[in-house]
């Protein structure tokens, strides 16, 4: 089947970089796109913003290369376009509570039609032609708790709750999709889909009893469900739970607690570091006694002792300091906005969320950050008396740096579209 991958020309803010090339799941989101596509496509064309389809007459399916989709819904909608025998377009239902709670809001991508929302992923069968009827796949979506606030903190709140996927579809139009991407449809996506195959399969929960009982292991820290790259340190003090994916050449130092994450090759992680249902990319050091809680951290970033990061995504080749907070609760309860595809502030449908760091960042000790603030790209801020707090979005013009005479030793690598880098050469 051929391929036929349509460029989406936005940037998304604060990486000033399009999803494409974002990391989802530890992978560049082209190439997760590539993987999940792997078993039905053979050949590829990828057209610019505004380009034609092609003239063809063969099976192609023709997807927004800002799309964030997992194998078991494209298994899903492949295999019910093919049974239709028609030209389809991927729809979600605007009731579907999923849908409605973590994929519209901050959304620029989908076209209303009625009570469908119609997202930019078509099946052709003979080649593109007008008239694709909506195909709405069902996400199999269920209600799992993840945070608690106090009563009397917020009294209309108490236990929250996601409503989880087994199967997703999503673009990336937002820092907030990747945080939704990553841990909710994830993370919490894969916990979900192990407890339902092991309700469903008697076999497969045999299978992974035994693999405990034979390593006389508690469960969740057996090989069936951590899974361990080569040439990796694992200090026997530290606790594993799974469902968790560790790559090669992985150090895990002393009382380290990592449970339910991603951790992609050349990893660092030292003594007394906490992760929970969080994404840490290839190349990352934490020092001593980080944490971080379902939080997304791109490739060759470093996150400093005693620093707290949650419900955050931070771009690659990132430094924060050490001691730093980011938080992720209005103490008021008041609704958190942030920013979607174009920039703006807008309602994120979040009652808990954290921040944002860009690309090519230097972030201070100790700084404490307000929720649903963003840094862009290439910014170095310094830790000083006066600034301790970060409580609105910071952009280029505010870095630090911009005020030393050695400033180039910071180069721009991640200018807005239609701005000019630093030359690196």
């Amino acid at each position: 089947m051929l391929k036929i991958i349509l460029r989406n020309p936005q940037h998304i803010v604060p990486f000033n970089e399009p999803a494409r090339d974002l990391r989802i799941q530890n992978k560049p989101l082209w190439l997760l796109q590539r993987d999940v596509l792997a078993p039905y496509t053979t050949r590829e064309i990828e057209l610019p913003p505004g380009a034609p389809l092609p003239q063809v007459h063969e099976p192609c399916i023709v997807y927004r290369d800002n799309l964030f989709f997992d194998a078991p819904y494209m298994n899903a909608f492949i295999s019910e376009a093919r049974k239709r025998g028609k030209a389809v377009r991927a729809a979600f239902n605007a009731s579907d509570p999923c849908f409605r709670e973590h994929i519209l809001p901050l959304s620029l991508s989908y076209t209303p039609a009625g009570n469908l929302y119609l997202a930019d992923l078509w099946y052709y069968p003979n080649g593109p032609e007008p008239g694709a009827e909506p195909l709405v796949i069902d996400l199999l979506s269920r209600e799992i708790g993840y945070y608690h606030i106090p009563l009397y903190m917020a009294p209309s709140q108490g236990d929250l709750v996601y409503q989880v996927p087994l199967r997703s579809l999503m673009a990336i139009d937002s820092w907030v999709h990747i945080f939704i991407a990553d841990e909710v449809f994830g993370l919490f996506g894969r916990g979900a889909r192990f407890e339902e195959r092991l309700n469903r399969d008697l076999w497969f929960k045999l299978k992974v009893l035994g693999t405990a009982l034979y390593e006389g292991r508690q469960l969740l820290r057996s090989s069936a469900v951590v899974q361990i790259g080569r040439n990796c340190v694992i200090d026997p003090d530290a606790i594993i739970h799974g469902p968790t994916t560790i790559g090669d050449n992985v150090t895990i130092g002393a009382n380290a607690v990592i449970e339910n994450c991603i951790i992609g090759d050349n990893v660092n992680i030292s003594q007394g570091c906490q992760l929970m249902l969080s994404v840490v990319g290839d190349g990352t050091f934490l020092p001593f006694r980080a944490s971080l809680f379902m939080t997304t951290v791109m490739e060759n970033s470093l996150i400093a002792q005693n620093t707290c990061l949650q419900m955050c995504v931070v771009g690659r080749n990132t430094f924060i300091g050490a001691g730093s907070t980011w938080t992720d609760f209005n103490l008021l309860s008041a609704p958190i906005k942030a920013r979607d595809g174009t920039g703006a502030l807008r309602n994120s449908n979040r009652i808990v969320l954290g921040g944002c760091v860009g690309h090519n960042c230097r972030i201070g000790a100790g700084m404490l950050v307000y929720p649903a603030r963003t840094i862009e790209s290439d910014v170095v801020i310094f830790s000083t008396k006066e600034r301790r707090v970060i409580d609105r979005d910071l952009y280029y013009e505010d870095s630090d740096h911009l005020r030393l005479p050695n400033a180039h030793l910071h180069p721009r690598l991640y200018p807005r579209p239609g701005e000019k880098g630093s030359e690196t050469w």
